[in-house]
């Protein structure tokens, strides 16, 4: 069976692309879901990632993901991902390469060659080969700055402002126009890894008839992976002027909800929550950069977990369900 009724109602209709877009952080959730819904949308397109691990874009694309032109590089590495870029000669960049939380508060100084250094040679490509459409990932962990705030600071948080910083200081100083975008917390097929993935996995684990704990609850984001994917696609769809970030939120739902939705879709679901909320805000508006980018659909928290509840038991079936994280 096919997992295209996931990207169906996803697909770019008009198409302002005449050169590749290039995504950066391929191997990832969010950038999974970018390269299916432009391959499914005939928009050319090339990933780059540290790594040849294409898991996550298997599961969504199947063989179709070996279509995808792939290209390992260290964003870190300027030389080489400026030659790489510019050989495809691309009309817009989608930058999602970066460390989580875990792993910049594990290597700090890591941490912030990937997510900093590794957004300012972005910027300087963009710079250097003249392209009017970069975006790139921010996150609402930005928010926890400055310090002894509403929410959790982190070094992630503090690396993640300073590429919104950095990116105005590139329009003031040299016209290099871009958009920032902060996803709230993501779910859906191919979001396994990191405390913010759980209610993913109860999901999985409801399609594969096991038990599973959310170690939270309360008010959360549920982002759907594949509306955050287009929030990406349609900030690069035109020419940019300016340097601008913007939230991106899912409807703010409680976890208790979004499992009593579970429990109605898989009878006998054996999943619950325990603990205290998330430390980061679950209901951000999102509405300026819809007014910004223009419109792309909104999905239901109904919609969203019957589609990725539907899609593991899919891969069930056919034997390529991944297996629940120990």
């Amino acid at each position: 069976m096919s997992l295209d009724f996931l990207t169906d109602d996803l697909l770019i209709k008009n198409n302002n692309f005449d050169r590749p877009v290039i995504v950066t952080g391929a191997g990832g959730c969010i950038g999974a879901w970018i390269l299916t819904i432009l391959h499914r949308s005939n928009i050319p397109c090339v990933a780059l990632d540290l790594s040849n691990n294409k898991d996550r874009l298997k599961l969504l694309l199947g063989n179709e993901a070996s279509k995808i032109k792939w290209q390992v590089c260290d964003i870190t590495d300027l030389k080489m991902l400026k030659k790489t870029i510019i050989s495809f000669n691309p009309g817009a960049i989608i930058h999602l390469a970066g460390l989580q939380v875990p792993f910049c508060a594990a290597d700090p100084a890591l941490g912030a060659r990937v997510n900093v250094e590794g957004t300012i040679n972005i910027l300087e490509i963009a710079r250097e080969a003249n392209i009017k459409r970069t975006v790139y990932a921010s996150s609402v962990a930005a928010l926890g700055m400055p310090p002894k705030g509403t929410w959790k600071e982190t070094l992630y948080g503090a690396y993640k402002l300073a590429n919104e910083h950095t990116a105005f200081v590139y329009w003031a100083d040299w016209e290099v126009p871009s958009i920032g975008i902060r996803p709230n917390i993501v779910y859906g097929l191919a979001r396994d890894q990191g405390m913010s993935s759980k209610n993913t996995l109860a999901i999985q684990a409801a399609a594969l008839g096991e038990s599973f704990v959310i170690p939270y609850t309360g008010k959360y984001s549920w982002l759907y992976a594949g509306e955050s994917a287009l929030a990406f696609i349609t900030s690069v769809n035109k020419d940019m002027v300016g340097s601008h970030v913007f939230n991106l939120n899912g409807p703010c739902e409680t976890i208790e909800n979004g499992l009593s939705i579970i429990k109605k879709l898989k009878e006998n679901a054996s999943v619950s929550c325990i603990g205290q909320s998330l430390p980061f805000p679950p209901d951000l508006d999102d509405v300026p950069l819809r007014n910004h980018i223009g419109e792309y659909p909104s999905i239901s928290i109904e919609k969203g977990i019957k589609n990725t509840l539907r899609a593991f038991q899919v891969l069930k079936a056919e034997g390529r369900c991944p297996p629940m994280p120990i």
